[in-house]
């Protein structure tokens, strides 16, 4: 074997040894084992100690469940613990016993981090100090802006897809997927922590009148704490500083904020004002040379008053402080997000999984079952060479969840919807790759001839296709919020590891097998109605395309029609009704009783628990005015369970506007860009049919899940984008078909050439398609009735994208062309790949 394939495979083994230590462990455990066995037991005596904490621990665990972190530092409590565990360094640590349980409890974490709907977490109901906004202010629009705010500080935390819904006029109720100990208490003081900054005037004579014991009008006396130079005592210092902002400069001009190392101030704060801010900033230092002004936060003083010695042009400064790293990070995200009103925790609550564990488990066999219909088919119909694919599927994956590990990513439904589009693409590279090689084996050419040949003519195609969805899925990311911004992160990944493995590890193993001669000839079987085809597809290309928007005409009118009835609870909002109970009935027995009531339809049902009272209840949010027809049905249908209503509320959707809104316009962007770069290699004509093709597709999609009495729910979301992804894919493949028999000089017209182009595709479109459909298929009978809106989307998005493809993308270019041959003159990017040479 040649040194470049040496240094090749090292390279692919060094990347899934990465991957595998990343997604290791893949669970958590309980956090009490993880410190028993952690503990150092050499000294003998301190082992009563141990035992000790260990029993109350135990004890604790019992009676308060759910609150393993809690429970262990209660049970700890002030008993020095650090020499137990010498393998942590608490060096400096202000708490060394925090230290240690938070070390401890990142050490049990399992790696695979999964999100609310999936695995639960906790929330908090927060309220907003009305008391604070002004009298004239819209109280709505105030709410909606503090979600905003609260959404964009907590999504700092990482890709954690929090859930916020407004509740009534002033309060917030705000899940977060398992947090540890650590993002837990982060969460806490980020939500709450008002970060309101203000630039204040130092009064001139402040000393003098302080050792006068005066105070003036509209001044008001700030203390500091700070170490003496001379003795290295703590002193009290006192100025006096206006009360008011000068010329109104505040927080809200502050532009941006970041975290910075000196090395004699230690960790500060740089800031960047907006250009009014810097223009307030240069007219308050030009006209007040001399004097000093202070660095107000949430009422205290930050720092020393700086002196004013000339102008300050630049717009930015620095916030000094005893900050640690974490609380400096805490700040510059308060600080970056301010409120306008002062919002403060109520209620905190453990909550179980959105989807319900029956729903979770009807997924994950759902899923399985999906990937073994795929994988079979590709080892029956491709032999030899589609099990090699089947291998670099499994590797693909393993990619994925490695670097969504590493990047702390949290996996939701959203998110396995990345997956299953990821999944999809990846089938769909390994066979354009080895369609294409069918070709070339049929035109005669050798094993390796034919190898070589078809990864570098389905490189262009598998190219073209990845960087269209490419682009949209890292729009997504920097433009989506929430369940928008995990899907593009997932799609990303996805996309960047099935590239890798499609092109570099199955062409490496296929060579390898040659080299060693274990493998003659690449076999697959052959179907003679899918490679010997004659289609005229485009010859009633005006009537398939005039029913097909007719289609969609009915479809959305219909949801039009149904108005209200075809919003679900996730955009609209609806009763949430808090139950107690005596006995505690599964989520899977529950769901059927629930939506069963006429009226209900889709509902969200979750158990929660208090985290101090570790008392349960059950919360279940279904549309407006049907709370106490819920109620009534668990009290005749669970009689033993003494189901009892502990409080009722109205609440907004979920899907919150801010949502709806960043997703719209990532969605938008996602096309521009898509447009943009189609046009620029292959032609104008070819990104306007593609563009549209993809809005084709979302509306008729979106028509048939009206038509059919459904109604729009949160999943519906990343089920949108996943039709977007698979759309766009699609209509790359025959396009670029089309592109290569026009540069090849094929004889005929525009039309002949489309027909002969998509005949050629049409084993490649019928064998991708059809294999994704076996997972959306799959999702669709076994997933259960929480996600069977997100398949049956997905279902219709699968064959409508592939109808598109044809009559849709491709009528809009022989119409916009008129028939015409377009001018090509964009080089394929197989031009630029160097051919591998096989080793000897």
């Amino acid at each position: 074997m040649k040194s470049g394939y040496f240094w090749k495979w090292t390279f692919v083994v060094f990347v899934l040894a990465w991957a595998i230590w990343e997604i290791t462990p893949p669970a958590g455990r309980p956090l009490l084992d993880h410190f028993a066995e952690r503990i150092d037991r050499g000294d003998e005596t301190r082992i009563e100690l141990i035992d000790a904490i260990l029993q109350e621990a135990r004890t604790l665990q019992e009676r308060n469940p759910g609150r393993d972190y809690a429970n262990l530092l209660d049970a700890v409590g002030t008993n020095e613990i650090a020499s137990l565990f010498p393998g942590i360094d608490t060096s400096g640590e202000r708490n060394p016993t925090r230290k240690v349980l938070d070390v401890l409890q990142q050490e049990a974490a399992g790696r695979i981090r999964l999100g609310l709907d999936l695995q639960g977490g906790i929330s908090f109901l927060v309220a907003l100090d009305t008391g604070k906004i002004d009298p004239g202010s819209d109280k709505e629009l105030v709410l909606s802006k503090a979600i905003e705010v609260l959404r964009a500080r907590v999504d700092r935390f990482g890709v954690s897809e929090p859930v916020l819904q407004p509740i009534g006029t002033d309060r917030i109720l705000i899940q977060l997927p398992g947090l540890s100990e650590v993002d837990y208490q982060t969460a806490r003081s980020t939500l709450t922590r008002p970060a309101f900054l203000e630039f204040r005037m130092v009064h001139e004579e402040s000393a003098r009148i302080l050792a006068e014991n005066m105070i003036l009008p509209g001044y008001e006396i700030l203390e500091l704490t700070d170490t003496d130079e001379a003795t290295q005592q703590e002193v009290l210092r006192r100025y006096l500083v206006r009360r008011e902002a000068e010329k109104g400069l505040s927080g809200k001009h502050l532009k941006r904020a970041s975290v910075q190392h000196d090395p004699v101030k230690g960790i500060l704060i740089q800031f960047e004002m907006t250009r009014e801010g810097g223009r307030l900033f240069a007219d308050i230092t030009r006209d007040n040379a001399g004097r000093s002004f202070a660095l107000v936060l949430d009422g205290k003083l930050s720092q020393h008053p700086i002196g004013i010695r000339e102008p300050i042009l630049s717009g930015q400064g620095q916030i000094e402080g005893d900050f640690s790293f974490r609380e400096a990070t805490e700040l510059v995200n308060v600080l970056e997000n301010p409120l306008e009103a002062p919002v403060a925790i109520v209620e905190e609550q453990t909550v179980e999984p959105t989807l319900g564990m029956d729903s979770i488990r009807s997924g994950v066999r759902a899923s399985l079952i999906g990937l073994a219909l795929v994988a079979v088919f590709m080892a029956v119909y491709y032999l030899l060479a589609g099990m090699i694919a089947n291998g670099a599927l499994m590797l693909n994956l393993v990619f994925l969840l490695g670097v969504l590990c590493s990047i702390d990513g949290t996996l939701t439904l959203p998110g396995i919807a990345g997956v299953v589009l990821t999944i999809g693409m990846a089938v769909d590279a390994n066979v354009l790759i080895l369609e294409r090689i069918r070709e070339e084996l049929a035109m005669g050419k050798s094993t390796r001839g034919a190898i070589d040949n078809g990864y570098r003519r389905a490189f262009g195609t598998i190219f073209d296709a990845n960087v269209t969805t490419l682009i949209a899925s890292i729009i997504l990311i920097y433009m989506g919020k929430g369940p928008v911004k995990g899907f593009g992160v997932t799609l990303t990944i996805g996309i960047l590891a099935s590239m890798f493995s499609a092109l570099v590890i199955t062409r490496l193993v296929i060579q390898g097998l040659l080299a060693g001669g274990i493998m003659k000839r690449v076999s697959m079987l052959r179907l003679g109605f899918l490679h010997n085809c004659r289609f005229d597809f485009m010859r009633h290309w005006k009537r398939w395309f005039a029913i097909s928007w007719a289609l969609i005409f009915i479809g959305i009118g219909t949801g039009i029609y149904r108005g209200g009835s075809a919003v679900g609870i996730d955009f609209s909002g609806g009763d949430a009704t808090v139950f107690r109970f005596d006995r505690a009935v599964d989520i899977a027995e529950l769901r059927p009783v629930v939506e069963g009531i006429e009226g209900v339809g889709s509902a969200g049902i979750t158990y929660q628990s208090d985290l101090g009272s570790g008392t349960q209840t059950l919360k279940v949010t279904s549309p407006f005015e049907t709370g106490t027809q819920v109620a009534r049905a668990l009290e005749e249908n669970f009689p033993e369970s003494g189901f009892a209503i502990s409080s009722a509320s109205k609440v907004g959707g979920s899907v919150g506007r801010e949502i709806q809104r960043s997703a719209f316009l990532a969605v938008a962007l996602a096309l521009f860009g898509i447009l943009f770069y189609v046009a620029v290699r292959y032609e104008f004509s070819f990104a306007i049919g593609a563009v549209l093709a993809v809005v084709h597709d979302v509306l008729m999609t979106l028509g048939w899940f009206f038509l059919t009495g459904r109604e729009l729910n949160a999943p519906m979301v990343a089920a949108i984008l996943t039709v977007i992804g698979f759309s766009i894919n699609d209509t790359i493949v025959i396009f670029d078909r089309i592109r290569e028999d026009l540069r090849m000089g094929t004889r005929g017209n525009f039309r002949e050439i489309m027909n002969r182009a998509i005949n050629k595709c049409l084993s490649r479109t019928i064998i991708t398609s059809g294999t994704t459909l076996f997972t959306a298929l799959a999702l669709y009978i076994f997933g259960g009735s929480v996600i069977n809106d997100f398949s049956f989307t997905f279902l219709i998005g699968i064959i409508t994208g592939t109808y598109s493809s044809i009559y849709i993308a491709s009528s809009i270019v022989l119409w916009w062309t008129r028939g015409e041959k377009p001018e090509l003159t964009e080089l394929p990017p197989e031009t630029f790949l160097d051919s591998t040479e096989s080793p000897a």
